[in-house]
């Protein structure tokens, strides 16, 4: 199954970064989105179906835990798993995160094995991309 995929982050640089890691991760993806800040995310939800948003935290007129909790009040938007990818690494912070209802939270930089083991673990990816539905049961033997 693919899934669609919203990155939010204020640099273009940065959004096209996170996208090619999430590519190069070999995790499942449909379309990507992006918006650069909280309020053209919630734009861009508002329009199209997604799967999951992965937001920074720093960006202007709208930052990512102000995004987050709006996403969390909205009924159909408050099921969409929230991943913070930032540079954001102190306890509090993560815990704040957390506490506001994120999935997940990657610190920046990050690895593609990284992504792919939290995108697996929050959307049900099996790790060897063995077992999915999709696959059929051509190879079971009974």
């Amino acid at each position: 199954m693919a899934y669609n995929i919203l990155i939010v982050d204020d640099s273009a640089p940065m959004r096209a970064v996170i996208k090619k890691v999430v590519r190069a991760s070999g995790f499942d993806t449909g379309t990507f989105y992006e918006a650069a800040n909280g309020s053209e995310a919630l734009a861009v939800l508002n329009g199209n179906w997604l799967d999951l948003v992965l937001t920074d935290y720093n960006m202007p007129d709208m930052d990512g835990l102000t995004l987050l909790r709006k996403m969390k009040a909205d009924d159909c938007m408050q099921s969409i798993p929230v991943v913070m990818v930032t540079t954001e690494g102190s306890h509090e912070r993560v815990e704040t995160f957390i506490e506001q209802g994120a999935a997940a939270y990657i610190k920046k930089p990050f690895t593609p094995a990284a992504i792919r083991q939290t995108l697996n673990t929050l959307l049900g990816e099996p790790e060897d991309g063995q077992g999915r539905p999709e696959d059929g049961d051509d190879d079971l033997d009974f």
